[in-house]
């Protein structure tokens, strides 16, 4: 007799199931290459005809696997069967090269052993192991499947070859079984003609003993659900069933009627049912067997594959996994508690997009926020390019691209999954008055600007003049938003995060801005010359100020209190700084930065809020809280109005009343 020929599994691994890897990798597993838990599937052996020939042509024996083999509980394909096993990542290609494959494999055959001969449990019978490698800077993957199988000794004969099953079975027989099948697809069947009917009746494996209970030999059937399509040699699975009917029924399985099944739709009228029905014989029954499995490459020998996603990635999603590999590195040993996934979700709304502005939005990038907006009423000037580094050549031709558009449009051409956008826009200043003509015009710029405040979580006040300021910082206190400042000098530089609305736990409240001033801003821009027009500044200054303020807003957002985060002591003298108990993990977040790039230094303030200020006092907010546009346009036209309305006015007042009272000796002659 023939001995049985079987078709090993044919690894069919979809792209989504590398994406997933590469997410789990850079996430949950970093460095470790402990084994996690995998669940794939293969269906029914399928051919198709030749069109020329028409001949009936296999298709291969295809064991899947995808995104969601991650998820045991996923939802299958119609007629597919389960098989569970692991997937082991190395960390190098030498690892993965010089892994223990021959224990790998004895350990994942020994539990299908164990499970049949200690449980007499078949669910495991379906076992497979992955060991992976992947290349996540080259988007190449090695992989290698081994899928277990108990060898026979001596093997299995078969009678007579493997014949079609509607030479065994009737149609209605036949039909019963697929309408079984269909309802609950498994992949290892017991099949006796129905106790009533025309039908069948099929039972799990392990009610043998029950199910066959006075039922004739002849009418004992072994199934299995086959993925090989190949008319005279079934699919690897049922070279586990039965080793596993040989070691729990050794006295009654020497002689086999097995049925592949392969129909996963019915035959009616045409009766072309595809599954194959064979009588085996097999030898004694032994102890632990040997096993089989590893996965031929497609040169026919044993060895790995590999797969290389890079040519055949859409180059959107490839830069979308590529651009924050840095940052998900730093969690593997760095700071695994980074919270990535905050920094990410936070909308920044940057209000300026000259020299700042543009070295901001690209750290931001850098950090993996995808929210970024920009404000600006410039447009892109010669000068510009080669100090904003967001803008070209062709920008400025034809008096100008503006600058808040043109630069969210390099945003999107740097990464296209960035959602960036760009609005022309003027912010109204104190000591600059509103022509009667203009007010409906900035009553409008007005309400755009407090609902951009309202559609993001942070913002940055990167504009180039004092006044232009106050209105932002008057909103960010009143919408309990993120504000960080940065100001630029000659060599020195100012980046401060604005102090929320309420106290810290320390029982301080941080101030912003303005809180220094004992005068309201004012106009500032008129009657400049040249280098006063121009921010002249050291050209690496504005970077360095850029990356420090949005480092100052990661390092917030990392913090358990977030916006409410308190200051840093201060450093004296030589003192080293103190740690904060609760801080940021990525250090400290002082509430004002000046750096001075003459000493190359930077150094820490603290500074408190002012009752009486122009930008963030209680006075200003319900000011505007209470009357909105109105306070506003008072503000904008009337130079004394924010003076008066805090109370500077009187302060004013008295340090001159002061002054007239000192009794000024004019006659007491010179001292020096």
């Amino acid at each position: 007799m023939p001995v049985v020929q079987f078709t090993q599994f044919s690894s069919l691994v979809q792209p989504t199931f590398w994406h997933e890897l590469t997410r789990l990798k850079l996430e949950v597993l970093k460095l470790s290459d402990a084994s996690v838990p995998l669940t794939a599937h293969y269906s029914a052996g399928r051919t198709i005809k030749d069109r020329n020939t028409g001949q009936e042509v296999a298709l291969g024996c295809n064991f899947t696997v995808g995104s969601e083999s991650f998820d045991e509980k996923h939802s299958l394909p119609p007629f597919a069967v389960v098989a569970k096993g692991i997937v082991k990542n190395y960390n190098t290609i030498d690892e993965f090269k010089n892994a223990d494959k021959r224990a790998l494999f004895s350990q994942a055959a020994d539990e299908i052993w164990d499970s049949i001969e200690k449980d007499h449990d078949a669910s495991a019978l379906n076992r497979f192991l992955l060991i992976t490698f992947a290349d996540l800077k080259k988007y190449k993957y090695y992989y290698w499947f081994a899928f277990p199988a108990l060898v026979a000794h001596p093997l299995w004969d078969i009678e007579d070859d493997w014949k079609e099953a509607k030479e065994q079975f009737t149609d209605k027989q036949l039909l019963s079984l697929h309408g079984h099948l269909e309802a609950s697809t498994t992949p290892y069947f017991l099949v006796r003609p129905a106790v009533a009917g025309d039908g069948v009746d099929i039972a799990p494996v392990e009610d043998y003993t029950s199910f066959f209970a006075n039922v004739p030999t002849d009418s004992q059937t072994i199934g299995f659900f086959d993925p090989s399509p190949h008319p005279s040699s079934p699919g690897w699975p049922l070279r586990n069933l039965l080793a596993y009917l040989r070691a729990v029924h050794p006295t009654t399985t020497s002689t086999l009627r097995v049925l592949c099944w392969r129909d996963t739709e019915p035959a009616h009228e045409s009766g072309q049912w595809k599954s194959r029905f064979g009588v085996l014989t097999g030898g004694p029954a032994e102890g632990k067997p040997s096993a089989v499995g590893w996965e031929k490459n497609p040169q026919g020998k044993l060895g790995a594959r590999a797969a290389d996603l890079a040519p055949m990635m859409d180059p959107t999603r490839l830069a979308d996994q590529a651009v924050d590999l840095n940052l998900k590195l730093m969690r593997w040993r760095i700071l695994p508690s980074l919270d990535l996934e905050k920094v990410a979700q936070t909308k920044c709304l940057l209000l300026g997009a000259g020299t700042l502005g543009c070295y901001v939005a690209r750290t931001l990038m850098g950090w993996g926020i995808r929210n970024i907006t920009l404000v600006d009423s410039g447009r892109v000037s010669f000068s510009n390019p080669v100090r904003q580094p967001l803008f070209e050549f062709e920008d400025c031709l034809g008096g100008g691209k503006p600058k808040a558009e043109a630069a969210a449009e390099r945003l999107k051409k740097i990464f296209p999954g960035v959602n960036a956008a760009g609005h022309s826009l003027a912010i109204p200043m104190p000591g600059h008055p509103i022509p009667p003509s203009s007010v409906e015009q900035v009553k409008a710029d007005v309400a755009k600007l407090e609902a951009l405040f309202d559609e993001h979580d942070a913002v940055f006040l990167l504009m180039d003049s004092r006044e232009s300021r106050w209105l932002p910082t008057v909103l960010g206190t009143a919408k309990g938003k993120i504000v960080m400042n940065a100001a630029l000098g000659f060599d020195t530089f100012l980046v401060m995060r604005h102090g929320p609305r309420t106290e810290g736990p320390d029982g301080k409240r941080l101030g912003c801005y303005y809180c220094n001033d004992i005068v309201a801003p004012a106009d500032s821009l008129t009657d400049r010359t040249l280098d006063e027009m121009c921010t002249v500044t050291r050209p690496g200054l504005a970077s360095i100020a850029a990356s420090t303020a949005v480092e100052l807003l990661v390092s917030l957002l990392q913090h358990p209190l977030g916006i409410n985060a308190p200051a840093p002591a201060p450093v004296v003298g030589n003192q080293q700084p103190v740690e904060e108990a609760n801080g940021s993990v990525l250090g400290q977040v002082p509430h004002q930065l000046r750096g001075f790039l003459a000493q190359f230094r930077n150094m820490p303030i603290v500074g408190a809020a002012y009752n009486r200020c122009t930008g963030c006092s209680d006075t200003v907010v319900k000011a505007y809280e209470t009357r909105g546009f109105d306070m506003m346009l008072q503000a904008f036209n009337e130079t004394k109005y924010l003076e008066h309305l805090t109370g500077l006015d009187k302060i004013h007042e008295e340090a001159n009343e002061v002054l007239e009272a000192v009794d000024w000796d004019e006659d007491a002659g010179d001292d020096f």
